[in-house]
């Protein structure tokens, strides 16, 4: 995942929190997990100690991809957005033309997106084939379940 992150400034802040959350009391709370296990005798034969070990690695893990992401983001703001057409961080209104159903999505970066609060990632289907659309035109999205036509009635942000 070295792509550019296009972020909220909330967002990243959010992130940077966690962060140094799991560097200082995450890892802690790892070591000390592993300093039990250890206390426990023979580490062959310890279970207790392979798990401690393996959340380690996962949250090491958890801990590269965060500085990563936070490496590689960008911070949009909002007075920057082109309404003009969908892109990154602006909400669109969308009416899927077969079912006439409307609905309004946020088009956000992976980590930000919740389709519960109305944002979608930019890599999504839908959020791909929105990008670049403007208000009046109809986009044709290729989803799992076949292709689904949305026309673009607002723009905002």
């Amino acid at each position: 995942m070295s792509g550019i992150n296009y972020l909220t400034k909330g967002t990243l802040d959010t992130m940077k929190e966690e962060l140094t959350r799991l560097k200082t009391s995450g890892r802690a709370e790892i070591a000390r997990a592993i300093a039990e296990a250890r206390e426990k005798g023979d580490l062959r034969e310890n279970a207790e100690y392979d798990a401690a070990k393996e959340a380690q690695g996962l949250h090491e893990a958890k801990i590269a991809e965060l500085e990563n992401a936070i490496a590689n983001a960008r911070v949009v703001e909002a007075d920057s957005i082109d309404t003009s057409k969908v892109s990154i961080l602006t909400k669109v209104t969308i009416t899927n033309v077969s079912t006439k159903k409307t609905v309004t999505y946020q088009i956000v970066s992976e980590k930000e997106a919740d389709l519960k609060s109305g944002k979608i990632s930019v890599t999504s289907p839908i959020g791909r084939g929105l990008l670049g659309k403007s208000v009046g035109e109809v986009a044709e999205v290729t989803a799992p379940n076949g292709l689904m036509k949305f026309k673009i009635d607002h723009i905002g942000i």
